[in-house]
This record gives C-alpha cells, sequence and structure tokens, in this order.
C-alpha cells in the first residue's frame, strides 16, 4: 500500500517538504533570501527539522497563506483557507525585565559563520559556561524563530531586536 501524498501546511516541517517534494527546493529559496540556507545539507538536515513552514514564514517575512498556497499549487493541490500567522510580536517587544545590556557576555555573529555551521548550536554551547544573569547575543540577516522555538524549548529566555529590514539581534539567557 502506497502513502498518501504529505499534504503541505502551516505545521508541515520544510525537511519533510523537501523529502516529500524536492523540487520545491528552487520554488522555497525563490521565496525569501535567508532560505537560501536550504541549499547546504547540513542545515537543511538540522533547521529543517525543527522549522515548520509557519516558522518559516516568519523568517522570510512573507504572508503564511500565500507561501503555503504557492508550494500547494507546485504539486498540485488545492489552496488552503486563510492560515494563522505567527506575530513577530511572539519574538520581538520591549526589553524583558532579565535583560540588561552589560550582561552580554558572549556576541555571536551568524553573518560570520561558516556555511555548515549552525548558529543555535553555537548560541547554546556558548550558555553552558555562563551564569544566571549572562546573556548570549546572536546577530542575524533575519529573525531566526525556528531556534528561538527550540531554545524556548529548552527553558531558555530570548529576546529578539530588529534593527532594520536584514538586521536582527537576538538575546539568549539561562532561566
Amino acid at each position: 500500500m502506497q502513502d498518501a501524498p504529505l499534504e503541505i501546511l502551516p505545521s508541515t516541517k520544510v525537511a519533510e517538504l523537501l523529502e516529500s517534494y524536492p523540487e520545491l527546493e528552487d520554488v522555497l529559496v525563490a521565496m525569501a533570501p535567508p532560505f537560501k540556507k536550504l541549499r547546504n545539507p547540513l542545515l537543511r538536515r538540522s533547521i529543517g527539522k525543527i522549522a515548520s513552514l509557519q516558522q518559516a514564514a516568519t523568517v522570510g517575512r512573507l504572508d503564511l497563506t500565500a507561501m503555503v498556497n504557492e508550494l500547494r499549487a507546485a504539486v498540485g493541490q488545492p489552496p488552503i483557507g486563510v492560515a494563522v500567522n505567527i506575530s513577530n510580536e511572539t519574538y520581538l517587544g520591549t526589553a524583558p525585565e532579565w535583560f540588561d545590556p552589560p550582561s552580554v557576555a558572549v556576541v555571536i555573529d551568524d553573518r560570520a559563520l561558516t556555511a555548515d555551521q549552525m548558529a543555535l548550536t553555537r548560541v547554546l554551547t556558548a550558555l553552558v559556561p555562563l551564569g544566571e544573569r549572562q546573556v548570549v547575543q546572536l546577530t542575524t540577516t533575519f529573525l531566526p524563530a525556528p531556534g528561538i522555538d527550540a531554545a524556548r524549548e529548552k527553558g531558555l529566555r530570548t529576546w529578539s531586536v530588529r534593527e532594520s529590514d536584514d538586521h536582527y539581534e537576538t538575546y539568549f539567557a539561562k532561566t
């Protein structure tokens, strides 16, 4: 018995999407500059497993419904209705009480990492020796929603600031 084809939904993981429909890689990469990282097999295997299309839409600053429907159309699936978008306010906002600029102990710039280095792994490693009030700062060209969600699932505190269209600062701290 053959499995039914994967239905593309906002909850679909990027890796699952690309395993089922490898032809969608070019479609996805063309949607937003941050998606170019999906061409790296290591990052695709790691981030792709945790990132849903809903999170990818946040990273790419895309309308979730339009993104999902474009992918669905490319494989002959009918469009979905209005999908619930995650607001960037889930990640951005006013500085939390735990954040203090002098508490930044480690700064990681994703723009300086090589293609096989994963920013979240570097953040988690940097946090290990730090004390409760010390913070790791991650600089990226996009809002790293999947990494933020993964860090939160590990019980870490996070807060992000959008400095410009292609400059985000995200802060991580132990709870």
